[in-house]
């Protein structure tokens, strides 16, 4: 049974029962034409239904004060409703003529009468958007809103770029014999799966009208849109636009974990995808029965991947490579780069790069095949993604590198963003946090968004660029929270930057890793005269003692926090006890040279010595 009919079949119950649901969504809007002034909200919902992602109009029943009744189609209103298609206009007052987007009418029995129903697809991204009386309308969960100005301007660039759309590229020396009938009426088969709009095809000299429509062939040749859906033998024709080398990057021999890829784009996809969890290790979960649990998530990787061929430079004949680094990360590397305005670059009062999720498709012929096989879902999800993985603590933080050859490579690393070294950050810093947050400890959700911010800026100082945390994606609430509390500050006025979103670092404070200054200041000289790794572990205390809620440290922790700081985390095991047994070595001397001394306690623990006998410094008059 279709959708309609079980929609349909619900209404008929809930009429007869006197109940009422909420059964009206994004896509499915009921209409009365009994009066007048019904047709203008009509025109509106399809205006609505048309700029965003289409939607089916039932004609014949009322939904009114939580209530649903059945008013019936008025066969007189026919030729209105066949005019439906051009009732709109484009941003400059043309009329449009929209035919194509209104696949049927159906007239249904329904209860003792009739229902029309009229199914609308959405426009194409190079059509948006259409105008209703001067009026440009979206829906919005179950409503229909006027499209803001901001909006509608960014899409008509949105169009320009289209224009010059790299899919649509003819591709030199194919014809129509070089297009699959089977691999383009799977298409159809996914277009129809809600509604059907399209009949499946007997050859391919049959489907020159849809070919058309859909820009798989221009002036009856194919596209190189229509050769990555539905071409044989496709890399005969595009080469490495449907490529995707694979590699396993680790020390035993890389030649059994390599694989080239050549295919259409979605079995592409799908091979690339499977190549990474086949490549991955894979552990077992606890809850739910012992599940298996890749050590990405799957949703992630399999976003990730498709975004990487959605995305693309179809200019460049380049392939995509993923490669994996096991234990530490996933790189896709894909040819392109970031629109201007998702660059937020700036070097003063510090070093920030970070990218602005844009949901813009940059192939969005493309964009718009690939969301029928739900291989992508625009709004910007992909980036989205990353960072709910991150803040969900699946992954560690997720970043950038602009290649110098126009290649944009993502890094996925392995890990959590509240890592064991964020955890050692936060301790160490424990009780200026606590008298900054007014005597509240953080939650666990302010701690990870606080240790996205931390590790954001440290990968942006080496030129990785983070995505940025803005109202549309994630945590914003929290990230409020931190603002309020002084943990996180914006930065005003940066340079180069005309963003509305607001720009978030971590506190100066947080960031101190270099007390030497205020060290020398406390024993002159003699401090200079200390070996390197001895300043080092007088720095852990020092920074210990002034800014953590327990402020005297053990030998322990001082030699886990710097142990760590170096390699994030702890690895080998046999090299962490070596450097232990230095650390506490170390600790002996400097106590027995009473640069420091034992706090009150059982257990033994450390605080800087502030009445040392202070001697001379070459520092002194710098």
């Amino acid at each position: 049974m279709r959708e309609i009919d079980r929609l349909l079949q619900k209404i008929g119950t809930l009429i007869h029962e006197g109940r009422f649901e909420h059964v009206e969504t994004e896509k499915i809007e009921f209409k009365d034409l009994s009066n007048t002034g019904d047709w203008k909200e009509l025109y509106k919902t399809v205006c609505a239904f048309l700029n965003t992602d289409g939607g089916i109009v039932v004609i014949g029943i009322n939904e009114r004060d939580n209530r649903y009744s059945f008013t019936g189609y008025n066969a007189g209103n026919e030729n209105k409703l066949k005019e439906l298609p051009r009732q709109f206009t484009d941003k400059i007052g043309q009329l449009q003529s929209l035919e194509e987007f209104f696949p049927s009418f159906e007239i249904m029995d329904f209860e003792n009468g009739k229902v029309c129903i009229v199914f609308v697809e959405k426009l194409p991204e190079d059509r948006k958007f259409v105008f209703y009386n001067s009026t440009a309308y979206e829906r919005i969960l179950t409503g229909d809103h006027k499209i803001s100005q901001h909006k509608i301007d960014s899409q008509e660039e949105l169009k320009k770029e289209i224009s010059d759309a790299r899919e649509l590229q003819l591709v030199d020396g194919a014809g129509f014999e070089n297009l699959d009938i089977d691999k383009l009426n799977d298409y159809i088969n996914r277009l129809n799966r809600d509604v059907k709009v399209e009949s499946l095809k007997a050859d391919i000299q049959s489907a020159f009208s849809f070919l058309n429509r859909k820009s798989f062939i221009i002036n009856e040749k194919p596209t190189l849109l229509g050769i990555l859906v539905c071409g044989i033998n496709p890399y005969d024709w595009v080469s490495g636009r449907c490529q995707v080398d694979c590699y396993v990057d680790s020390e035993v021999q890389i030649a059994k974990n390599k694989q080239i890829l050549k295919d259409n784009v979605i079995p592409l996809m799908e091979s690339a995808i499977g190549f990474v969890f086949r490549n991955i290790a894979v552990g077992v979960g606890y809850e739910g029965g012992g599940i298996s649990l890749p050590e990405y998530p799957e949703r992630l990787i399999r976003e990730v991947v498709n975004n990487a061929l959605a995305h693309r430079d179809y200019y460049s004949d380049r392939f995509v490579n993923i490669i994996i680094k096991p234990n530490t990360h996933i790189e896709i590397r894909n040819p392109g780069t970031f629109r201007a305005d998702q660059k937020l670059v700036t070097d003063m009062p510090l070093k920030i790069r970070r990218i602005i999720p844009n949901p813009k498709p940059r192939n969005p012929k493309l964009a718009d095949i690939l969301k029928v096989y739900d291989r992508w879902e625009g709004r910007g999800l992909g980036m989205a993604s990353l960072t709910n993985a991150c803040l969900e603590n699946k992954i560690d933080v997720p970043y950038y590198i602009l290649q110098g050859n126009n290649d944009i490579s993502l890094y996925v690393p392995k890990g959590n963003v509240l890592s064991e070294e964020a955890k050692l950050w936060l301790s160490g810093f424990s009780g200026w946090i606590y008298r900054k947050n007014n005597g509240r400890e953080l939650t666990d959700d302010e701690k990870t968004v606080l240790s996205y911010f931390w590790k954001s800026e440290q990968l942006n100082r080496l030129e990785r660029y983070t995505i940025m945390l803005t109202p549309d994606n994630n945590h914003f609430e929290v990230i409020a929270d931190l603002e309020d509390s002084g943990l996180i500050e914006r930065v005003t006025n940066p340079i180069n930057i005309n963003f509305s979103h607001p720009v978030f670092i971590v506190n100066r404070v947080l960031v101190q890793t270099d007390f030497k200054n205020k060290l020398r200041e406390i024993f002159g000289g003699t401090f200079d005269d200390l070996a390197s790794d001895y300043k080092e572990v007088l720095d852990c205390i020092y920074m210990h003692n002034e800014y953590s809620l327990e402020m005297a440290v053990s030998a322990k922790a001082v030699d886990l926090f710097i142990y760590t700081r170096k390699h994030k985390v702890v690895r080998d095991l046999r090299d962490y006890d070596n450097y232990s047994r230095k650390v506490r070595s170390i600790i002996n001397a400097l106590e027995k040279k009473e640069f420091i001394k034992r706090a009150d306690g059982v257990k033994p623990r450390f605080v800087v010595n502030k009445d040392y006998q202070r001697t001379p410094s070459l520092f002194d008059n710098a």
